[in-house]
């Protein structure tokens, strides 16, 4: 033990001496019984949990986010423009967490990208146990091994409209998602709003491991299989997942009967042709022809699927094949409308047919001239301005 500082010592007064008196007048002290230590000292007894498929409650720590370190990517806007890559459809567990940033997992590793003022794209890693693991992982999620400027360049030489819209929308990157997540988000995208859908991925997310908050958001590894398994679908119901709470605990099922538990099996799919992994999708609860597209495109490398709804449907009829113009859109004709896209477009006519969906979204059309919008864009925006103009007189 250290010594006292003799300055300290010699400061030091001795206590007086009580006198005889003085002791004897001192009340006296004893011992709590023995039943109140072992009352004082009784540990906490910690229930077991009712519902064990229920989000537990995480200690909130908020990831530093000022000043923050972005290490530069090296992709300019015109690969990688994030407000046309992340709010457009393709996922909903990434969310804005700032002036174009924006966060999210990547299996146990969370990020923050954000386009800087240079016009690359930074990135900040908040948690992970593996920084080499976590720039690899991040890299193979934004696919940059495939050039998209190039690849607009080729579009755009053989298609006047593609050239137009590439001015304004560059940067619309499609993404090389988790087969399991991609998956399990589109299951809940079935017939439904992106409020909703998110609201529902979110509840999903938060079954998996806590990874920070950033921002006041707060981000979850996404849930394997094996935890999902766990989830009951009347939790999902309740959750409001409506009839797709059915078709999820379906395939999460299907899913853990396939070689690897389902994750290897559907990573499996990249390798095989388009038809191919399409029908083994297929197989799913819940999967039909787009979300079985949507899933090939976002997460299976299947690069040349191509998502076919009424959106798309518009799109093909007025750009593609117009002598189809007013009729009804039938499983048949969605195999027509893919092949239209494949044969303009190529082995890549799933990133063409992204922009150009893209291009179609009310929250995109600030980008764009009104030149290029769409014929019912147009009219939308004619009949707003007639009513503007009514309320005004």
């Amino acid at each position: 033990m250290a010594e006292r500082p003799l300055s300290l010592m010699n400061s030091l007064k001795p206590l007086p001496l009580m006198t005889k008196r003085q002791r004897s007048s001192r009340p006296l002290s004893f011992p709590k019984p023995e039943s109140s230590i072992q009352k004082t000292l009784k540990p906490k007894v910690v229930k077991p949990r009712t519902n064990p498929t229920k989000p537990l409650k995480h200690q909130q720590s908020t990831c530093p986010t000022n000043p923050i370190k972005w290490v530069p990517l090296n992709l300019g806007k015109s690969e990688l423009f994030l407000p046309l890559t992340f709010p457009t459809g393709q996922t909903f567990t990434w969310k804005q967490t700032s002036t174009l940033q924006f966060t999210g997992s990547i299996g146990p590793h969370l990020f923050s990208l954000k386009q800087l003022d240079s016009g690359d794209v930074g990135y900040h890693i908040h948690q992970t146990s593996d920084e080499s693991a976590a720039k690899l992982a991040l890299l193979n999620f934004l696919n940059v091994g495939i050039s998209l400027s190039q690849m607009w360049d080729e579009f755009s030489a053989s298609d006047l409209r593609f050239a137009e819209l590439a001015r304004y929308l560059g940067g619309a990157r499609v993404l090389r998602q988790d087969p399991v997540e991609c998956l399990i988000q589109f299951l809940c995208s079935s017939n439904n709003n992106i409020a909703r859908i998110t609201k529902m991925v979110d509840f999903i997310s938060s079954l998996g491991q806590y990874l920070g908050t950033v921002e006041g958001l707060t981000f979850y590894e996404f849930p394997s299989l094996e935890r999902l398994s766990l989830v009951s679908e009347q939790e999902l119901r309740e959750a409001g997942f409506g009839y797709r709470a059915k078709y999820i605990i379906g395939a999460v099922n299907a899913l853990r009967s396939k070689p690897g538990c389902g994750a290897h099996w559907l990573a499996s799919l990249r390798e095989m042709d388009l038809h191919d992994a399409v029908d083994a999708l297929s197989t799913l609860p819940g999967v039909g022809p787009k979300v079985a597209a949507c899933v090939a495109l976002f997460s299976l490398d299947q690069h040349h699927a191509i998502p076919v709804d009424t959106h798309v449907w518009q799109i093909a009829t007025r750009h593609l094949i117009p002598e189809l113009a007013g009729a009804l859109l039938t499983p048949k004709l969605r195999s027509h409308v893919a092949d239209a896209f494949v044969d303009k477009y190529g082995k890549y006519a799933g990133w063409a047919q992204t922009l150009l969906f893209i291009a179609e979204l009310p929250s995109q059309r600030a980008l764009l001239p009104s030149t290029l919008w769409s014929t019912e864009e147009e009219k939308s925006a004619h009949g707003r301005k007639r009513k503007t103009d009514k309320k005004k007189t």
